[in-house]
């Protein structure tokens, strides 16, 4: 619970503003814990690294303790006490995704959905290992719920991959994954074969052309104090279909002149945790020195560690 805008006005009201001001105080800060990979382009636009970039922002914001981590520290910067001590992890990764081990990823989804932590995924992270698990995991329980509920006992769960490299970007005419078939044998239980989502999308293009977003759910908590529309001067382009479990919220929309659009701002509940994929970056453009885009993470960050 966080201070409002606005006071009651007399005796009453004051001793409301103090239990408030009081509950505020006592409450622990939201700790974050921000992840970068460090790849040596983001010096072209950030002389401190991306990932630094992003924490010292979000330190100079109340009630938020802020750590900044790479994929180079001792454990790759992810042991058990750094992610025991965080609440949100914000995560920027690109060319070493595949370093980041499917064991640690499946630790951090289970932590998402005991409600121990939440996960940002920045620009690139779309193919992150922990995302890409959280959207596995999120497809399993799509498949199984779309079940009437007699039928989801005992499920069998065949699950396969659209590539045999999982970081392979689809084409315009490649099936939209997740995808599930499903077998309904007079004995036994029900067959799911769960083809599993790509996490990516068939256009992109790094030409530092400007996006226009587009606030699609204004009262929304990630989208407060935003305009309903901003401009991001410099930014790669990817373009829908992206391939991932339907979002539970589209939050913001991004456009560009020559017609493609991405959902650049979308949230999927995991469990008790939650998932938001924040689409705007490359790590050579100053897009997280923009205020807007910093409001954004802030504004998440105080929702999904509340």
């Amino acid at each position: 619970m966080r201070l409002r805008n606005g006071e009651r006005s007399g005796f009453g009201g004051m001793v409301t503003l103090w239990l408030v001001l009081t509950w505020s105080l006592a409450a622990a800060p939201i700790r974050v814990v921000v992840w970068d990979e460090q790849q040596p382009q983001q010096r072209l636009a950030y002389t401190n690294w991306l990932g630094n970039q992003i924490a010292e922002a979000l330190k100079s914001r109340p009630g938020l303790t802020v750590t900044s981590v790479r994929q180079n520290d001792p454990e790759q910067g992810l042991s058990a006490a750094a992610l025991d001590a965080c609440d949100v992890l914000i995560w920027w990764g690109h060319v070493r995704q595949g370093e980041i081990s499917a064991e640690k990823a499946q630790d951090i989804v289970r932590r998402i959905q005991t409600g121990q932590l939440s996960l940002i995924a920045l620009h690139s992270a779309h193919w992150s290992a922990p995302f890409m698990e959280a959207m596995n995991q999120r497809a399993r329980e799509d498949a199984i719920n779309a079940l009437p509920l007699p039928e989801r006992t005992g499920v069998v769960l065949q699950e396969t991959n659209l590539f045999a490299n999982l970081r392979t970007p689809p084409k315009y005419t490649e099936r939209l994954t997740p995808a599930a078939l499903y077998r309904k044998p007079w004995t036994g239980p029900v067959q799911i074969e769960l083809v599993l989502p790509n996490c990516c999308f068939p256009g992109y293009r790094p030409d530092a052309m400007p996006s226009r977003v587009t606030v699609l759910l204004p009262d929304h908590p990630i989208a407060r104090g935003l305009p309903p529309q901003f401009v991001i001067e410099q930014t790669e382009m990817y373009n829908e279909p992206f391939h991932v479990p339907p979002p539970d919220q589209v939050v913001l929309e991004e456009r560009w002149a020559n017609g493609e659009w991405f959902r650049s701002g979308s949230v999927w509940n995991l469990g008790k945790g939650r998932v938001f994929y924040f689409r705007p970056g490359h790590e050579m453009y100053p897009v997280f020195l923009n205020p807007t885009v910093i409001q954004v993470l802030e504004n998440a960050v105080r929702w999904m560690g509340e």
